[in-house]
């Protein structure tokens, strides 16, 4: 494509499809549903089993819910790459999809969500190229129409503004996702650490137990039962 036949919706377009292939799409590959589900906090906002979550509102069509509340607390609750996928292929993408590109309208009551890290990728995806394509397929005229009804109190406002704050919005969330990612496997290994240590503690608590005197026995085998103890929490 030469300079002189470039157009903003392809420019826009471009933007997230290079951030898709040369950053989120390898970042996310082998995401396992153990990273998926994991709450790194206590109270998390997840995407759960149906009837099983705590939040006042349980949104979805399927087996699986998404928790949120309206209005939103303050803090909100801590999210999980679950409920952050969940967000990005319903609330950023697919609302858009269906009312800007002629998609299947969905909401987040309506969505049925994974209940596997692979199934919500694949939701990504789709929703990721409907969206992509989209945008490119839009002329010049079209990026300065109004958005329309769809986005509420922002009718008024170009379709421009809309591609804008979408990509940022694809941008953001996933980094956020890339970040747990990395926060998962430091505090993984970590963990891994700690058990390795208290493994090698009990081993020597054994060797003493072994050389000691008789009458040191029973302090020595508590001892020892309370590291084999943590060594499996």
């Amino acid at each position: 494509m030469t300079i002189e036949n470039r157009s903003w919706p392809d420019q826009l377009a471009s933007q997230l499809r290079w951030h898709w292939e040369n950053q989120i799409r390898q970042r996310l590959s082998g995401l396992s549903d153990e990273e998926y589900f994991w709450e790194p906090v206590s109270g998390c906002w997840s995407v759960r089993p149906r009837g099983t979550g705590t939040a006042p509102i349980q949104a979805g069509a399927g087996k699986m819910t998404l928790e949120f509340a309206f209005p939103e607390p303050e803090p909100a609750p801590f999210a999980t790459i679950a409920w952050r996928l969940g967000h990005v292929i319903v609330g950023v993408l697919g609302v858009r999809n269906g009312a800007h590109f002629g998609h299947e309208p969905i909401d987040y009551d309506s969505f049925e969500y994974a209940a596997t890290a692979a199934e919500a990728l694949n939701q990504l995806e789709r929703e990721y190229q409907r969206w992509v394509d989209g945008v490119s397929g839009m002329t010049e005229e079209q990026m300065w129409t109004p958005c329309g009804e769809a986005e509420g109190s922002w009718a008024d406002h170009p379709m421009a503004e809309l591609v804008l704050h979408i990509n940022r919005e694809f941008i953001h969330h996933l980094s956020e996702v890339c970040l747990l990612r990395d926060l998962y496997l430091h505090t993984e290994s970590t963990r891994e650490r700690e058990r390795r240590m208290r493994r090698a503690a009990a081993e020597r608590d054994a060797q003493i137990l072994r050389e000691s005197p008789n009458d040191d026995l029973d302090d020595l085998v508590a001892w020892s039962t309370e590291h084999f103890t943590l060594d499996d929490d």
